[in-house]
């Protein structure tokens, strides 16, 4: 493994563990006190996010871009996601149908890249794809925001509005998921045909 695919890896240690984290003041009050887990919840999203723009930069710095590489950091950013989203779902901030959504259209891309493998080529993120990352990231910011203004119990209008603000980006980021999803679609058709 390349330091760039340690780096993409360390997000698939950190999701886990945002998880166990987020849900321990639920389960296990005296343990985890909501207020102890605001600070480290924000560390770990921030220390995930950061590590995915280094992973790509040490990559392309260092010589080390693979097939490999390009499909294991979207892979690593779709289980960060997927598992960050669920976190809110819980919580009840973010739809369930939403996040229904957003499920069916990473195993859509996953299939995709599975076809296009099979003929020798490694899809890597396309610039949609991109784009509808750091609508992810800002979504999952702003749901971050709200959950830690009800653990830090400042009242109910702030939590709301806050909520709003996170839904309205998560309903954007969705928008932009399906449409760079047919943009993966319409590249599996045209290298579909290929021999």
């Amino acid at each position: 493994m390349t330091l760039s695919d340690k780096i993409t890896s360390s997000r698939l240690v950190l999701a886990p563990i945002f998880f166990i984290i987020y849900l321990l003041p639920g389960y296990f009050p005296l343990i985890a006190p909501a207020l102890w887990t605001i600070p480290v919840l924000w560390v770990l999203f921030i220390f995930s996010e950061v590590s995915d723009l280094l992973d790509g930069m040490i990559a392309r710095k260092r010589g080390e871009v693979s097939d490999f590489g390009k499909l294991y950091d979207p892979f690593a950013d779709t289980i960060t996601q997927v598992t960050l989203f669920f976190c809110f779902i819980i919580d009840g901030i973010f739809p369930a149908f939403l996040f229904l959504l957003l499920i069916y259209r990473e195993f859509g891309i996953l299939f995709i890249r599975t076809m296009l493998l099979k003929k020798g080529i490694a899809l890597a993120a396309r610039m949609s794809g991109k784009i509808k990352t750091v609508a992810y990231i800002i979504s999952v910011g702003l749901a971050l925001l709200a959950s830690s203004i009800a653990r830090l119990e400042l009242g109910n209008e702030l939590y709301k509005w806050s909520v709003i603000a996170a839904n309205v980006v998560f309903v954007l980021a969705v928008i932009i998921a399906l449409v760079s999803f047919m943009e993966y679609f319409f590249i599996f058709l045209k290298n579909s045909y290929k021999k």
